[in-house]
């Protein structure tokens, strides 16, 4: 006797299609829900962020600090009742140094810093993206302008730390094993904004930084160069042609070298407050900084294998 299906395929199909319905229906709220939350928190970024101990603490940052390894060198102590202004150099392919250091707390910030927190200034363009936004906040991640620095550098109660690597997307581009080469002589915005909050400059030099990637030859005024500077200019992010080693072998590759990253904090530049500092204070002040940067990495070259005649150079 053969039995008829046809009558049980009808309710199966509308099961389906109801699933199907309501997919569509929840992810709808989903994304309603978000987009109203991202209104009401739009302003968090600019405002010290939103960062989660639990997840600058997570497992895997230990495995990256030692894939390299990261380590954090401290040369004074530094007033936990202060804020301060971290200039970091030099910025890298990805700046690894800088976020192994003060984006997690597996390389001892906490232990050699007690009472402050550092806020690495990441490009506004990042925060944009939903989702991955509340990811940058919870390691302490905050957006690389005026607004989020001022916030974070006029808290009376001091423990603030801004991370700026100074010589930003661009200064990527530079980024190669064995340079040397600082994008810093224009780069004066910080040293204003320290000035007007009183805030101390902290040089921060991160040797091996450059060594960890290999990148395509682009000397200035080639066709490469002109192309990665003008599309820099479009999107306000620097796209270096970087490789190095693969997973199983070591001739090429994108992922990056296992060569040490030493990451040297050294000594505040302490200043008067000027809330509008002249022309002149400001030059004064940069130059104090340069000088302070170039004797931190005179001083700890050698330690970290890099040739007595080697110096830093600013562009």
């Amino acid at each position: 006797m053969l039995v008829d299906f046809a009558p049980l395929r009808i309710p199966l199909r509308r099961r389906l299609q109801t699933l199907v319905v309501l997919q569509w229906v929840f992810s709808f709220l989903a994304l309603v829900l978000y987009a109203t939350w991202w209104f009401w928190d739009r302003n968090t970024p600019y405002q010290g962020g939103r960062r989660f101990r639990y997840v600058r603490s997570l497992g895997l940052w230990g495995h990256f600090r030692d894939y390299f390894p990261i380590h954090l060198i401290k040369t004074t102590d530094l007033d936990p009742k202060k804020n301060y202004i971290f200039g970091f150099h030099p910025h890298g392919v990805l700046v690894a140094g800088a976020f192994g250091n003060f984006c997690t707390e597996l390389t001892g910030f906490q232990t050699l810093y007690p009472g402050l927190k550092p806020h690495m200034l990441m490009l506004p363009l990042w925060f944009r993206i939903p989702f991955f936004r509340d990811y940058l906040m919870s390691g302490g991640l905050v957006p690389s302008d005026k607004e989020s620095a001022k916030y974070l550098l006029r808290r009376k109660e001091g423990g603030n730390v801004a991370v700026i690597a100074i010589g930003g997307a661009p200064e990527a581009l530079d980024a190669r094993p064995g340079a040397f080469t600082l994008q810093l002589k224009n780069r004066k915005g910080f040293i204003k904004l320290a000035l007007q909050f009183g805030a101390p400059l902290v040089p921060v030099f991160s040797f091996g930084e450059n060594e960890v990637f290999n990148q395509v030859r682009n000397p200035k005024g080639s066709f490469l160069r002109r192309l990665q500077d003008r599309l820099q200019k479009l999107m306000g992010i620097s796209l270096p042609l970087f490789h190095a080693r693969g997973i199983f072998q070591y001739s090429f590759g994108f992922m990056p070298f296992r060569k040490p990253i030493h990451t040297v904090v050294g000594k505040p530049i302490e200043m008067e407050k000027r809330e509008s500092p002249t022309q002149e204070e400001i030059d004064e002040l940069h130059q104090r900084y340069t000088e302070e940067l170039s004797k931190l990495f005179e001083e700890h070259k050698t330690q970290y294998k890099v040739p007595e005649d080697r110096h830093l150079t600013f562009t």
